[in-house]
Parts: structure tokens; sequence; C-alpha cells
């Protein structure tokens, strides 16, 4: 086939083609990230093996409680709620001792 009659032109047209149409369909459907990307991934909060011995507003207060905690001898650790509050977590087996301490001192 001589190159004068226009097939060698097929091959990088149908590239090109190929190219401008993922574009335009990445550019249709838009890469934007999520608005929350951690929105619809648990139902419920989950710590694993501990659960919340106390719940406060303030990191500060968190930090208080557990220094407290640790006084009577009992690991305890924090996580941050999506809604802003702070969990002092424990384990299971001291919850209990770890809720009646903190219950009368604060």
């Amino acid at each position: 086939m001589p190159p004068s009659d226009g097939w060698y032109l097929l091959g990088p047209f149908i590239a090109v083609a190929l190219v401008g149409l993922l574009g335009a369909v990445f550019w249709a459907l838009g890469l934007r990230p999520a608005e929350d990307p951690y929105e619809g991934l648990a139902i419920f909060d989950d710590y694993g093996l501990l659960c919340p011995a106390a719940i406060t507003e303030d990191h500060g207060h968190a930090e208080q409680i557990r220094d407290l905690l640790a006084e009577a001898g009992i690991k305890s650790t924090s996580a941050v709620r999506p809604d802003g509050r702070v969990l002092v977590l424990v384990f299971p087996e001291t919850a209990e001792e770890a809720r009646r301490v903190v219950g009368l001192t604060f």
C-alpha cells in the first residue's frame, strides 16, 4: 500500500480520537473528591476491644480523666468522635471501675 493514498493517517486519527473520547468522558464525569470520604463507612462507633468510660467536650478534660485513671492503675486512651466530642476508652475488664472512679471525681 503506497503512502500516498491516505491510509497512513488512519492509525494516528484513531489514536487521537480515542484520547479525545477518554478526555471527554473524564471531563464529563469529573474526578472530584467526595465531600466526606468517611461518611457511610460505619453505622456505629467501633473501637475494637475498648469501650468508653467517659465522654467530654474538651481535650483538656479528657487528659485530666486519663491522668486520674492512670493514678488508679487503669490504662486508658482517647478518641475523637465525628461530632467533636472526646471519648476516654478503657478495656472492658476495667470499664466499671473506671466509670466509678470518674463518677466519684467529676
